[in-house]
């Protein structure tokens, strides 16, 4: 059974402004209304974090570990195209910037089925990173006016049915165990013209994080003095 995952790491602003959502999917340019290719998430009025990585919900975070999958719709996209997700903070229409200080680390995973009991072993790759630039004594964030993000499916991945998981980590208050929240949306998609390429290293989730990694558990207020960068959590890249 096969996965892929995508992780980027980005990051953000000096003050924590908000909570969100990843309710809208990406294809091509165009951004679907919320929670029509996204499993609708338990956080869905809350906005608020994951913060337990052991937890089954720390896969996609569903509503309803049961039934959401099969009432989410599943979109059509080519291998070699461009897909992401959008940001959403507290309504349908109020758009969120990643404007915390933190660390947020994006993850997209897709797994070979769409049923929820088809990604719980490992079957999940990543196929994406972007992580916070270390300069100056400090860590820095692109992504700090950021309302979505996109990745590029790669080419040479197998065609059909694939979850794609969006995961960011803030890390504002990540510098004791337990503390590093994440914020987890899952697409449904049909993988088309896709290739031959083999997947991989491949992880399970939970599974995936101890919790104990640099990247999750970090003191981004007062960097270790033999700090050299940020290391992103999880499996190495899978170029395709």
């Amino acid at each position: 059974m096969k996965a892929f995952f995508a992780l980027l790491a980005a990051a953000i602003a000096p003050f924590v402004a908000a909570h969100y959502t990843f309710p809208d999917f990406i294809s091509n340019g165009a951004t679907a209304a919320d929670w029509v290719y996204v499993r609708e998430t338990a956080n869905h009025y809350s906005n608020g974090p994951v913060t337990s990585v052991t937890d089954p919900e720390f896969r996609c975070y569903e509503l309803d570990l049961e039934n959401t999958a099969a009432s989410t719709s599943i979109a059509t996209v080519e291998a070699g195209s461009t897909i992401g997700f959008q940001a959403v903070s507290s309504g349908a229409s109020d758009i969120a910037f990643f404007d915390i200080k933190a660390d947020p680390i994006l993850f997209s995973r897709i797994a070979p089925s769409i049923t929820q009991d088809a990604a719980t072993g490992k079957t999940w790759f990543k196929i994406y990173e972007q992580a916070p630039v270390f300069e100056n004594g400090a860590l820095t964030f692109p992504s700090e006016t950021q309302t979505q993000f996109t990745l590029t499916i790669p080419k040479s991945l197998p065609s059909g049915q694939y979850l794609v998981r969006a995961e960011q980590i803030a890390l504002h208050v990540a510098s004791t165990y337990g503390g590093a929240q994440f914020y987890i949306g899952c697409a449904q998609v049909n993988v088309v013209n896709g290739g031959s390429g083999t997947p991989g290293p491949l992880v399970s989730i939970p599974g995936v994080y101890t919790g104990y990694e640099p990247g999750i558990l970090i003191n981004i207020y007062d960097l270790p003095s033999n700090f050299t960068g940020y290391q992103a959590p999880g499996p190495a890249i899978w170029q395709g």
